[in-house]
């Protein structure tokens, strides 16, 4: 039997979690601080309200369908065959953490591979294009898919809770990592500080610009929290450091120091 009431539950969670963090970023970079962060503003051109509302409304559907997913697995048999825990001391507390970051990295592998493949001309019109009329994305099209796209993004969940020993409170940790890079990758605004650019970290972790430019260009910078596989399939949009310290420059108003090429370079 459908228990209404615990799919009511995961999804006011989920809804209210969206509204909060991707309401906030939009209260302080596009209302509050908006001429305060101008020079962080990665795009000229400027969204409007009729935007923003389509955004909220693409996604508040799309976290109805993340909890549907979530409650298919977790609220009914199929539960049985997950490999969530909810014994806290059935694994190590190092490995609680652990699992967290095992998590995001097979997000970033699926949402890669997903990602790509949604761009495919066959798809893309049917499926991707919604998302992508935010060529200037806010804070809001964190979740703005179409409906199918939204099945396929929730996909993530069963994957991780069949093939990952995970407790319910690191996955909800990971789904609010994961909610918070997203909005920061569609936060229109580059936020990262100055040092970010000298650290190995900068060779490994998207940044706002780089998801942007996806955004701007349609093509390439595929991966959503790490630049591996764009590296890798060679699909990292060649200008994306350049416009990276084009940002930073115009934020700090001094040239970013040129780095040696890292060995990432060369995969």
């Amino acid at each position: 039997m459908f228990d209404v009431l615990a799919y009511l539950e995961i999804a006011s969670i989920i809804i209210f979690r969206y509204i909060l963090i991707a309401g906030i970023a939009f209260l302080f970079f596009y209302i509050l601080l908006f001429k305060k962060n101008i020079k962080n503003k990665i795009q000229e051109r400027k969204a409007n309200k009729k935007d923003f509302f389509r955004e909220f409304g693409h996604s508040v559907m799309s976290s109805a369908v993340f909890a549907l997913t979530s409650f298919t697995i977790l609220f009914t048999p199929l539960a049985e065959y997950t490999l969530v825990y909810k014994d806290i001391g059935a694994y190590p507390i190092w490995y609680f953490f652990l699992s967290i970051f095992l998590a995001l990295v097979i997000h970033d592998t699926y949402f890669y591979w997903m990602h790509r493949t949604l761009h495919h001309k066959k798809l893309y019109k049917t499926m991707h294009l919604v998302h992508h009329k935010s060529v200037n994305p806010s804070p809001w099209a964190a979740y703005s898919f179409h409906f199918t796209e939204a099945i396929t993004e929730s996909m993530i969940a069963p994957i991780i809770f069949f093939i990952l020993p995970i407790h319910p409170i690191a996955f909800m940790i990971f789904t609010l990592i994961s909610l918070m890079i997203n909005v920061y990758g569609h936060l229109g605004f580059e936020i990262m500080p100055k040092w970010f650019r000298h650290t190995p970290l900068f060779e490994v972790i998207n940044t706002s610009v780089h998801h942007n430019l996806h955004h701007s260009k349609f093509n390439g910078n595929y991966g959503l929290y790490f630049r591996f596989w764009d590296r890798i399939m060679k699909t990292e949009m060649p200008n994306y450091v350049e416009e990276y310290d084009r940002i930073q420059e115009q934020r700090f108003g001094n040239a970013q120091e040129k780095l040696k090429p890292s060995r990432l370079e060369h995969i």
